[in-house]
């Protein structure tokens, strides 16, 4: 029995991981639609760490980040963040969108990286659900641009009473022209990884 992220086995943690690794093809298939070609996947790297540990691999709590929030709900709830150095984010909606005009994220580009973040959050909660059978809707997607620290507090206080990990995915997409890193932070509730848990068959 678990009660939290510390408390999961190492064999729990590999269902994580396997959860995230269906979710990064998902979204690789839904990004090569978006840029209309061929989009590679690195393996992802899943782990199991800390507020603070994520904060230092995302840049540090000052560094300047896109971050696209989608909570899921219904039979599973939880959040799903998705992360976007800004300079990357410029960069990728410039090609996307066929604008250079500035240093700023306009209103365009700033809907674009929305929608990338809600296709990319989608495609971790259909994962769940494809695996598992669970019936999981998903929130309209809020986006929000500012230091890690601050994006970071968001789950902190929603899910902190709960303990202090959370799951963290690093991912590289290579199209032909496009390259994309995002990270994703997913936090599902402990009664929900319990669910995801008993429904393939794993001892709680």
């Amino acid at each position: 029995m678990f009660n939290n992220y510390e408390e999961l086995s190492d064999m729990q943690i590999d269902v994580l991981r396997e959860i995230g690794n269906i979710g990064a093809g998902n979204a690789a298939t839904a990004l090569a639609t978006i840029l209309d070609e061929k989009v590679d996947m690195s393996v992802p790297s899943v782990k199991i760490t800390g507020f603070d540990e994520a904060v230092q691999a995302l840049g540090g709590a000052e560094t300047m980040t896109v971050a696209v929030l989608v909570n899921f709900s219904g039979d599973g709830n939880g959040m799903i963040m998705f992360l976007l150095n800004v300079e990357d984010a410029k960069s990728i909606m410039d090609i996307l969108i066929g604008e250079d005009d500035s240093d700023e994220l306009s209103e365009m580009k700033i809907s674009g990286i929305k929608e990338i973040g809600n296709i990319l959050g989608s495609s971790y909660v259909n994962a769940i659900s494809a695996l598992t059978g669970l019936n999981i809707h998903v929130s309209v997607p809020y986006i929000a641009i500012d230091m890690v620290g601050a994006l970071m507090s968001v789950p902190i206080i929603e899910f902190g009473a709960i303990g202090d990990k959370l799951m963290f995915i690093e991912e590289n997409f290579n199209g032909e022209t496009n390259d994309l890193k995002s990270n994703m932070i997913m936090f599902a509730e402990i009664n929900t990884l319990k669910i995801i848990m008993q429904k393939l068959g794993l001892e709680i």
